[in-house]
C-alpha cells in the first residue's frame, strides 16, 4: 500500500497509526539524502545517507523507487520490498506522488492511497506549526502540494480527506483490510469446503 500526500497533510501520523492496529504489515523505510528531523532515528524513521552512498545505491540498481523530493532525495529499497513480499507480509510505502507512480508500475497490486488536507488553509498552518523550515522551504512546499494533488489525480483509486486524525485512520484501515478480502482465491476456498473435490 502506497501512502502519499503533501508535506504536512499527516500521511506520517497515518501510517504509524496502522502499524499498531493492523497485523501483518511493515513499514518500507525509506533511504534519504535529507538530515534528521527532531526526534527522527536512523534505521527507524529513514536511512539517512549522504549523496555518494545514494549514488552508489542508484548504480547497483538497489532501488525500487527513487526520485528527487524538495531537494533532497528519497528511495526505496529493493531487497527489503522484496523480502516482505516473499514472506507475505504486506508493505506500506510513506512516499511521494513520483514515488507511487513508480511503484504502481513494478508492483501490479499496489494499492494507492492520497492522504488530503481539508483545504489548503489549514495545510500551511500544519507546516508552519511544525517549525521545522524556513519561510521559503514552506512556500516551496505549498506550491509543490498543489502539483502532486493534480499529479495524484488520475492515478490513485484511495482518496482520504484528514480532516480528522480518528476517521482518517479508520478508513485508511479499512481500505486495507477490505483490499485483503479482495484478494482473497475464492477457488481455494471453494475447494477447502467441498473437501478437496472439483469446483
Amino acid at each position: 500500500m502506497v501512502l502519499s500526500a503533501p508535506s504536512g497533510g499527516g500521511k506520517t501520523t497515518l501510517c504509524r497509526q496502522l502499524l499498531s492496529t493492523v497485523e501483518n504489515v511493515e513499514f518500507s523505510i525509506s533511504h534519504t539524502t535529507r538530515p534528521p528531523r527532531g526526534r527522527e532515528r536512523d534505521g527507524f524513521d529513514y536511512h539517512f545517507v549522504d549523496d555518494g552512498a545514494f549514488d552508489a545505491l542508484v548504480a547497483e540498481g538497489a532501488f525500487l523507487e527513487w526520485a528527487h523530493v524538495h531537494g533532497r532525495r528519497y528511495g526505496t529499497s529493493r531487497r527489503e520490498v522484496e523480502g516482505c513480499l516473499g514472506r507475505g507480509v504486506d508493505i506500506l510505502f510513506d512516499i511521494d506522488v513520483q514515488g507511487g507512480r513508480q511503484i504502481r508500475r513494478r508492483i501490479d497490486d499496489a494499492v494507492l492511497v492520497f492522504i488530503l488536507p481539508p483545504d489548503s488553509v489549514t495545510l500551511e498552518k500544519r507546516l508552519r506549526g511544525r517549525g521545522s523550515d524556513a519561510a521559503d522551504e514552506i512556500e516551496r512546499r505549498l506550491v509543490t502540494a498543489q502539483k502532486e494533488i493534480a499529479a495524484a489525480a488520475d492515478l490513485y483509486t484511495h482518496w482520504i480527506v484528514n480532516d480528522d486524525l480518528q476517521r482518517a485512520a479508520s478508513e485508511l484501515e479499512a481500505i486495507l483490510r477490505g483490499e485483503r478480502l479482495a484478494r482473497v482465491d475464492r477457488r481455494e476456498l471453494v475447494k477447502e469446503f467441498l473437501g478437496g473435490g472439483a469446483i
